[in-house]
């Protein structure tokens, strides 16, 4: 007898079929059936990334630093499109997608997940392709600890999540939010530590940036990448604190507002 182990089996089942649903639905409205299609969720962010490395190395960038400068934007400014895009696109999600709430087996949640997923799915497969193909090039070195750069990345997910699932159920309550979030983005752009080290900074400024979770995961994610080139400054027990506060209180916002959302 395992009655509750096969109602849970089934319950998941339902869930993963419905998020899969939602994941299709949302490359097809986003980026269509017709040219390049869903390559459009790898090819932006390549595209940013790319665009960055190449200013900079135009600039003479590359004359300023023992690092090389096309690692240095692609550690940087990948991880900027993972934690900045997830909130962006969770931000009046419920809204579009009232009417699947219609169906008994759609939640708010799948809709928020199937983004998030989405985006750092994308993100991250874009990521792992430009590194393959920057190394195959002869443009960048291996990373030297593999395992700390997914580390990295995966704290820097955890935080994208916890962070889209507040703001997009925060954007529901108030329209203020999404007029709030597009400046804020653009100020913690510059401070995240994608175009700089903490350790080349003053202590008073390391001090303060510092005090941004983003820059822990930058800071141990580069550490693996350049190894012992670089002198990192992280506390990951700080940003999984600050990873989990959001998450549970993402959780929490979404859970209040659930009998709140009908459809339309």
């Amino acid at each position: 007898m395992n009655s509750g182990g096969d109602s849970l089996a089934a319950a998941w089942a339902i869930q993963r079929r419905v998020i899969g649903a939602l994941l299709m639905r949302e490359i097809l409205t986003r980026y269509g059936r017709h040219n390049i299609g869903f390559l459009w969720l790898f090819a932006e962010p390549m595209m940013f990334t790319l665009g960055v490395a190449a200013l900079w190395t135009a600039a003479g960038a590359h004359r300023m630093s023992n690092l090389p400068i096309v690692a240095f934007a692609l550690t940087g400014y990948s991880l900027v499109l993972l934690w900045r895009s997830m909130p962006t696109r969770c931000i009046s999600a419920i809204e579009p997608n009232l009417s699947l709430l219609y169906h008994r087996n759609v939640k708010i949640a799948d809709v928020f997940f199937a983004r998030l997923i989405l985006e750092a799915g994308g993100t991250t497969i874009s990521f792992v392709i430009l590194t393959l193909v920057f190394w195959l090039g002869g443009w960048i070195k291996p990373p030297e600890d593999v395992l700390q750069v997914a580390c990295g990345w995966f704290m820097m997910g955890w935080f994208g999540i916890g962070l889209g699932l507040t703001m997009g159920v925060l954007s529901w309550k108030s329209e203020i939010i999404e007029k709030i979030w597009h400046p804020a983005a653009y100020l913690l752009f510059p401070l995240s530590g994608a175009a700089f080290l903490v350790d080349s900074l003053p202590p008073i400024g390391q001090d303060v940036v510092l005090l941004l979770p983003m820059v822990h995961a930058t800071e141990f994610l580069r550490e693996g990448f350049f190894g012992s080139v670089i002198r990192a400054h992280y506390d990951l027990t700080y940003m999984a604190a600050w990873n989990a506060g959001l998450s549970v209180t993402g959780l929490l916002l979404l859970r209040s507002i659930a009998s709140q959302v009908r459809p339309e």
